[in-house]
């Protein structure tokens, strides 16, 4: 089923490499790079029906080498020491493909949908989602509405829901190309829900957008069942709200600034993963993981029993409620992204909230002037959180240095190192004395 999508996929290609640019788009190569929101500049003209299919395509080279200092445990249903760790080589790690199909449908309105080819969490050929977004319309035949859309976007599917500007900047598949580090943060928010979001942009630079989701990424149409612990009563699945306030301006021909603050949140819900809703897997293959688990546990269309490894999910799968605050600051070829986020939320059996911080910070610099196809740059990110199981806060630090080429717009090579290490975890638990560091290398394509 899948070579059969790869070679529809390929057939077809020659068509969007041959179509015309679309409407209020963020390419999917360099010029992607630092694009938050698509804007309201309206430089392409509309001439009709276009179709653009695009792709994302990455492959990772990598030398970990990880350690622990818990203490040997069993498990019921598992054979030998499951605190143990995998022993790593050298090697490639499974590529990861996206197929991005964007449609120009109407004078400002546009189409996309995205595919996973092939990911570490999936080997199957999974749809990621797709959205409507309207700039314009036309088709109400209003003056007045057409003006108000001069300020206006709106957006409906089931797709990325805009919290917070880091998950412009992260990898997502195959398409690794906005991300100048090999792996997205330690606590990595980012989902996809059915839902709609409105942007309001001013000249100025200020912008506000508010949306509604259903607050799940696989939604049911089954009542619930389960006992809410918190209320004592039935569990409900009331939508979720997210929103967004901030400036985004070039200063002058060298200075951008940009400033955010979002928020996220759901009283309650089947099972929210606003910090487990990624269905490609992390980018550091086996670390801080366990054979004897990995051998009896029972996977469907997975490459591996723990897909995300490296990540912390504080496990907020009922309720969630989360505040995220960005920087955004480029002059000339320096370059520095912030991030401080503060979330809280609990399991259907928890009655109250745990609690867990995020701060981050990169740093780069690209160069030369005016082409900026090379970089060097370092990010540190750290994660305080209160998690099942755990009598005290855990820690996770993380320390990465990255170097990058783009060969041209649409290939592109990174080098990172990076050093992680796990704090405050139980003797009985596989992360404490947790540390893993070593190099990886990524290539990706994206058109």
């Amino acid at each position: 089923m899948k070579i059969k999508h790869l070679l529809i996929a390929l057939a077809i290609i020659p068509i969007g490499a041959k179509a015309q640019e679309i409407q209020y788009f963020r390419h999917y190569d360099q010029r992607g790079i630092n694009v938050f929101h698509t804007g309201k500049q309206d430089t392409v003209p509309f001439t009709g029906l276009k179709v653009k299919v695009g792709g994302n395509f990455a492959m990772a080279f990598q030398m970990l080498r990880q350690q622990n200092t818990a203490l040997p445990a069993t498990r019921t249903g598992f054979t030998g020491n499951v605190n143990s760790l995998i022993p790593l080589i050298d090697g490639f790690n499974l590529p990861m493909a996206n197929l991005n199909i964007d449609a120009q449908l109407s004078d400002g309105i546009r189409l996309n949908l995205t595919s996973y080819l092939s990911a570490r969490h999936h080997e199957d050929t999974w749809v990621k989602g797709g959205y409507i977004q309207f700039d314009k319309l036309t088709f109400l035949h209003s003056d007045f509405v057409d003006e108000l859309m001069k300020s206006f976007t709106i957006k409906i599917g089931q797709n990325d829901i805009d919290y917070g500007d880091q998950h412009f900047r992260r990898s997502d598949g195959g398409n690794i190309i906005y991300n100048p580090f090999v792996e997205n943060y330690i606590m990595d928010a980012f989902t996809t829900e059915i839902g709609a979001e409105i942007y309001y942009h001013h000249k100025s630079g200020f912008y506000a957008m508010g949306g509604i989701t259903n607050g799940e990424l696989n939604p049911t149409v089954v009542a619930p069942s389960k006992i809410d612990s918190a209320t004592g009563v039935v569990n409900k699945y009331p939508p979720a709200f997210h929103g967004k306030l901030g400036f985004d301006k070039q200063l002058n021909s060298n200075t951008r600034f940009r400033v955010s603050g979002s928020f996220y949140t759901v009283n309650s819900a089947n099972s929210s993963t606003l910090y487990g809703g990624d269905r490609t897997g992390s980018r550091y293959y086996y670390i801080m993981s366990n054979q004897n688990i990995a051998n009896g546990t029972t996977t469907s269309s997975a490459v591996d029993y723990n897909a995300f490894s490296g990540r912390l999910n504080p496990g907020f799968s009922q309720e969630v409620h989360a505040l995220m605050g960005n920087l955004f600051l480029k002059h000339k070829g320096i370059e520095f992204f912030g991030t401080v986020e503060r979330a809280q939320g609990r399991t259907i059996t928890e009655k109250t909230d745990r609690k867990a911080m995020q701060y981050a910070a990169d740093l780069l610099y690209r160069f030369p002037a005016n082409k900026e196809n090379f970089w060097v740059g370092g990010r540190y990110n750290t994660v305080t959180a209160a998690i099942v199981g755990v009598p005290n806060d855990v820690r996770v630090d993380r320390v990465v240095a990255s170097a990058g080429w783009f060969l041209t717009k649409n290939i592109m090579m990174k080098a990172e190192y990076v050093n992680q290490v796990y704090n405050n975890y139980p003797t009985n638990n596989i992360l404490n004395g947790g540390k893993f560091n070593g190099l990886m290398l990524e290539a990706a394509i994206g058109f």
